[in-house]
């Protein structure tokens, strides 16, 4: 039986249209991924060569196309937010926190800490909605199941990941197997496995449906400090203390390239939203950018003068950035690999970065106890946030880029609000964050 197309859905973030369609009245979904987007591009053409390349939209769709691709590009076009001010101080824990993160739609966000427990906390209220407790040691590595944000999960020093869910708080399992603590870890964006990093130079891939294990990913000869899926979820990418990183294919959990060049131990990697680039970053002081098919380095990335702590894709892989123990960041295009801009300002090492979802501003946090807000296109300092009393290692931005979040030493989260944010809770997105929300949605029964 043909494929029947029933429903276009909007995603902003990298720009997208996600077409939902039925077959053998099975529901099934395929993305159209306008990464390279802009708001100058020639409609018609573009909807001609989507119309041509994609069996499941006819000519008799182009209207409502259009009227989607006019939506992505208004999108583009909203007034960037210049200036956050603080919005909320959360005394989160009595020992220092280790990491916070947002779910997609940014109405709550975790907190993990020395004190071994994970919080959940309401971002608009700034109110703690649970505690999560059950670890016997520091709670170091933590997650939400983005997109969907039903499902927590927690790595700690005690060897042990534990998935909780979301909405109660509610310990499902407790994911045994790794020698030594755990460092880092990821669900895949399709919410069906958890990769976990250890001290014991493995990765191990979970069930998230079982809580079994389903592989162990050895061969690296240091502790694993990075890992993170790539879009389809079929590849990770684990970075190591003995100076390499590898690509590791999911379903068998065989390796797949070592990415081998490195000088130093690696810090920080990531792919790009296409799949088809990895960047690295060293304490050899430079980043790398991998082509992912053939493990190839492309190129090296030199500048910094001191190790490189971070390094980041925007949300549509067209801009890589990389942070560095010598107070710098470096904006590079990856498509001409030329470096944009060096972000100079801060007092002491850069320990993270990261991009708004729009691509158009950076937050870099620092151990000079600030966090600064950049723009991505002039290179200027737009905002020094300034209030922690202790040096910042987190910060992130929610799905709509009008929250940040930075956590410190000082044992405090701050919530900071862009300006020009509407202050009615839930503004920073409603569920799904972009995603399919009923106004994006379009909906056909032919």
């Amino acid at each position: 039986m043909a494929a029947k197309l029933r429903k276009f859905l909007l995603r902003y973030y990298p720009p997208g249209i996600i077409l939902q369609y039925e077959r053998d009245g099975v529901m099934k979904q395929k993305p159209i991924d306008l990464l390279d987007l802009t708001p100058d591009v020639d409609v018609e053409v573009l909807l001609s060569q989507i119309i041509r390349q994609e069996p499941l939209i006819s000519e008799n769709r182009r209207p409502a196309l259009r009227q989607l691709i006019h939506r992505l590009i208004d999108k583009m076009l909203e007034q960037q937010h210049h200036s956050f001010t603080l919005f909320k101080v959360l005394r989160a824990h009595i020992l220092p926190l280790t990491n916070c993160a947002f779910n997609k739609s940014g109405d709550r966000f975790i907190t993990g800490s020395y004190d071994r427990t994970c919080k959940v906390w309401n971002t608009f209220t700034g109110e703690e909605i649970f505690t999560l407790e059950g670890h016997k040691n520091v709670v170091y590595a933590i997650a939400f199941n983005n997109p969907y944000g039903d499902k927590i999960v927690t790595g700690s020093f005690d060897k042990t990941c534990k998935l909780w869910d979301a909405y109660t708080g509610q310990l499902y399992y407790t994911l045994k197997g790794h020698q030594t603590e755990i460092v880092c870890l990821s669900f895949n964006p399709q919410s069906t496995i958890i990769a976990t990093g250890s001290m014991d130079n493995t990765a191990k891939l979970w069930d998230v449906e079982t809580g079994q294990e389903r592989a162990t990913l050895a061969g690296h000869r240091a502790e694993i400090v990075s890992l993170g899926f790539n879009t389809g979820g079929d590849l990770i990418v684990t970075g190591s203390f003995d100076h390499d990183s590898r690509l590791w294919d999911v379903r068998t959990g065989q390796c797949v390239h070592v990415l081998s060049g490195h000088r130093g131990e690696v810090s920080s990697t990531q792919f790009n939203y296409a799949g088809t680039l990895v960047v690295s970053g060293s304490i050899d002081c430079t980043s790398r950018l991998w082509d992912v098919r053939s493990g190839r380095c492309l190129s090296v990335k030199q500048g910094h003068t001191d190790e490189v702590l971070d390094v980041a894709f925007d949300a549509a892989g067209t801009k890589m950035v990389s942070a560095s123990a010598d107070g710098s960041a470096r904006l590079y295009h990856t498509l001409t690999g030329v470096c944009q801009h060096t972000l100079v300002g801060h007092e002491g090492e850069i320990s993270k970065v990261a991009f708004n979802p729009q691509g158009t501003r950076l937050i870099t946090a620092s151990s000079d106890k600030t966090c600064r807000l950049w723009d991505c296109d002039s290179g200027e300092c737009l905002q020094v946030l300034e209030g922690h009393t202790d040096e910042i290692f987190s910060c992130a931005f929610n799905y709509e880029g009008d929250f940040i979040i930075t956590g410190s030493k000082d044992n405090t989260c701050r919530i900071w609000k862009a300006l020009t944010a509407s202050s009615q809770p839930g503004a920073a997105g409603g569920p799904g964050g972009g995603l399919a929300r009923p106004t994006t949605a379009f909906s056909y029964n032919d």
